[in-house]
């Protein structure tokens, strides 16, 4: 909306001249500096007509505050923060760079998603952005597509750095206690927790989300709902991000000593940029050796997690873990559940360190490279042996187990599960994770990760269990069978796992 020339100058000084956006914060317009010629960005602090005159002198005192703040920021990927003046009215106004582009939510409105690899380029810029802004002590606390900007010659600025106070449609508290797009907004701080720059870095992640999938990760109806989903539900399934798939899952994972680092974020980006678009791949073959086969922990995936890409993305992974904490909160918003500490249903509970005998109907085998001896059902035949697993399948040769190793044994065979369910999502279209938690299994660490994929004519689901202590042998018990038969053979994998002897 243009304005005519008779328009009142802003402090005297900033003719309004555009408007060029809107939101439950304030209207973002182009305008004149008639005393240096140029060309600003001016943001017109809306007035919340819930709160009183003493709520809103803190609210603009605070805004003016952090908007002087974010002007020490210096980066070619943060919008540059020029003046805080106040309007007619009283109205804090905040002056910026002004820069010819559109946002990505603009863009991703009109296409809907972008490719993995452009989307990697725009979160290079906005990582880059968070982490001057870090550096400076500055927290965004609203990082959204809608305050991304693409601007001329590839270049992605971060917009509203420490400004963004409150909403009128995504706070939770009437005090502006909780401020930023709910959709965005890190668990912790939907419990009520102090945020920190790795509450940016999950914002960071739903950005990324959204930019491949088309919506943001836990998007539901109503701004209560998607709050609770951002601190309890599992993350949906990727389905478009490609070899960003990791990364964003690790952004968003629930507690923030989980997620990688700005610094490794941007490795992982950069390396993400560096590789050639993703190739369609050839159907695959239904046979009976391999259609129920995801890489199992330990044996087939080995190779590719030692190779150039997996490599890098270990340090990504090496403090990463997939642990589901629910935590009531004094003086949070909602009652959240009793966080037990119980996940998965409790399949890899501690048991005595005697296995039970060999149960009827499945003699014992003997791996004596492995260093293992397991129960076997009658009738199922050796299909492949290597040097740090075997497998087994039944008659069918749809279901199979698969005893693995991996020495030495890293931190967490969570980490570890990382990797191969990284690789086994490129080898298959569809997958879906049911989960993947942190354990224990007869005293020592351990991880159990359970999904779905599907087959060229059938879906198949598979449950991995690893455990072991760091420097030592982490050891992998993984079956996989048809889902319509799962009730069938899961019984199979508790009694080889409770039966697997080590020596």
């Amino acid at each position: 909306m243009l304005v005519s020339d008779k328009e009142p100058l802003v402090a005297h000084r900033y003719r309004l001249t555009e408007r060029i956006g809107s939101g439950g914060m304030g209207t973002v317009w182009r305008a004149e500096d008639d005393v240096l010629g140029r060309q600003v960005a001016l943001k017109r602090i809306h007035a919340p007509h819930h709160l009183s005159d003493d709520e809103l002198s803190t609210l603009y005192e605070r805004t003016r505050r952090e908007a002087r703040s974010a002007a020490r920021i210096t980066h070619p990927n943060v919008v540059v923060v020029h003046d805080v003046v106040d309007d007619d009215e009283g109205l804090p106004c905040i002056v910026m760079e002004y820069v010819p582009s559109t946002t990505l939510g603009a863009l991703l409105k009109e296409r809907g998603t972008v490719p993995p690899q452009e989307a990697a380029r725009i979160g290079l810029g906005m990582v880059a952005a968070l982490r001057a802004a870090h550096a400076a002590g500055v927290l965004h606390r609203d990082v959204k597509p809608g305050n991304v900007l693409l601007g001329a010659d590839d270049r992605t600025v971060l917009t509203d750095f420490g400004i963004a106070v409150t909403s009128g449609t995504s706070t939770l508290t009437r005090t502006g206690e909780m401020i930023g797009s709910i959709e965005y907004m890190a668990p912790e701080r939907v419990r009520g927790r102090k945020p920190g720059p790795f509450s940016d870095l999950w914002a960071l992640g739903a950005t990324l989300y959204q930019a491949v999938e088309g919506h943001p990760p836990f998007r539901r109806d109503t701004a209560i709902e998607t709050a609770y989903a951002n601190a309890v539900d599992p993350l949906p399934p990727l389905r478009h991000a490609g070899p960003l798939a990791p990364l964003i899952e690790a952004l968003l994972a629930k507690e923030p000593d989980e997620r990688p680092s700005a610094e490794e974020t941007e490795r992982e980006l950069k390396s993400v940029v560096a590789e050639e678009p993703t190739r369609a791949r050839a159907p695959r073959q239904d046979t009976p050796d391999t259609a129920a086969t995801p890489p199992p922990a330990g044996t087939v995936a080995t190779p590719e997690r030692t190779g150039g890409r997996r490599k890098r993305r270990r340090a990504v992974w090496s403090a990463a873990a997939v642990a589901l904490t629910i935590l009531a909160v004094a003086g949070a918003t909602y009652m959240w559940p009793n966080g037990n500490g119980q996940q998965g249903g409790g399949e890899a509970k501690p048991s005595a360190t005697t296995p039970p005998p060999v149960p009827r109907g499945y003699h014992l085998v003997e791996e004596k490279k492995l260093g293992v001896s397991f129960p076997v059902p009658n009738g199922w035949k050796l299909s492949g042996r290597t040097s740090d697993g075997v497998k087994y399948i039944d008659p069918s040769g749809l279901v199979e187990i698969t005893i693995g190793t991996v020495n030495p044994a890293g931190p967490s065979p969570v980490a570890h599960f990382r990797d191969i369910e990284a690789n086994t999502k490129k080898n298959y279209d569809v997958y879906r994770r049911l989960r993947l938690d942190r354990t224990t299994f007869r005293g020592q660490p351990a991880a159990i990760w359970e999904c779905t994929f599907d087959g060229r004519v059938r879906t198949f689901r598979a449950i991995d269990l690893g455990f072991g202590r760091e420097g030592g042998k982490e050891y992998d018990v993984y079956l996989s069978a048809p889902d319509e038969k799962w009730d069938t053979y899961r019984p199979v994998f508790d009694k080889v796992k409770e039966g697997l002897r080590t020596h």
